[in-house]
Parts: structure tokens; C-alpha cells; sequence
């Protein structure tokens, strides 16, 4: 793991975050995208984030992000929001949210595997011989 700045990983946190901004407030109505798609995505926006940052190894990058997401999971199963005195609304209190759910770990469990299969296509791309 290094220190280093990478800005296309950056623009995709970026567009990524956007996107979170547009799902919880325009398509917040919209069941489906709000209640999976934001989950899924989420795992993904974390990822790009840290690779924004710092080099590390992909599947170590990811397999932290799945446990960190089902702690803050299990977080909300427990309250921690309300019993660490975040006010309802506050960021938060948002962040760490309120309410748990086995579909979000789901959730988190396929955006990561998504995000997994992904990377592992674009390594195999990138090491294919050239004809």
C-alpha cells in the first residue's frame, strides 16, 4: 500500500458520488434504485475513492470494503446512530443510517462481486498477447 494520487479514480468518485446525490433525492420515489441500486453502488463509489488515493491490492481493496460495509450494517442493526446522540437528519446519522437489512448487505455483497469481475476482466484484457 503507497500513497498516490490518481485523478481518474477521483472523477469516477466524483460521478459516482453524483450519482448517490441523484438517486437519494430525484429517484428517491423509485423503489428499485433507491432501495438496491444505491447499495450496490456504494461499494463501488468506496473503492474509486480509496484508489484515488493510495495503491493497494484490488481483491484486499474490496474484501475491506465488504467487511466495513456490513459493520456499519450491523451498526444500525444495534442503533449506534440514535446511542452515539446523531440527530436525526444530520450527516451523521445518514452515514451511518438506521435501519438494518440483509438485502443491503446482498447489496454490498454483489457490488462488490461486480466490482471483483470487473477488474479481473480489464487484467485479463491487459495481459492478453498481442497478434
Amino acid at each position: 500500500m503507497k500513497l498516490q494520487f490518481n485523478i481518474k479514480y477521483l472523477i469516477l468518485t466524483i460521478l459516482l458520488f453524483l450519482t448517490e446525490v441523484i438517486i437519494a433525492t430525484a429517484l428517491k420515489n423509485v423503489f428499485f434504485v433507491r432501495a438496491y441500486l444505491g447499495d450496490v453502488i456504494v461499494v463501488i463509489l468506496l473503492y474509486t475513492f480509496v484508489k484515488s488515493f493510495i495503491t493497494i491490492d484490488n481483491t484486499k481493496l474490496i474484501t475491506g470494503i465488504f467487511i466495513f460495509s456490513c459493520i456499519i450494517e450491523f451498526a444500525q442493526y444495534f442503533n449506534v446512530a440514535e446511542k452515539a446522540g446523531f440527530q436525526k437528519g444530520s450527516l451523521m446519522y445518514i452515514v451511518i443510517g438506521n435501519s438494518f437489512s440483509w438485502v443491503d448487505i446482498a447489496c454490498y455483497a454483489i457490488g462488490c462481486l461486480f466490482l471483483y469481475l470487473i477488474i479481473k476482466v480489464a487484467e485479463n484484457k491487459s495481459f492478453q498477447p498481442e497478434n
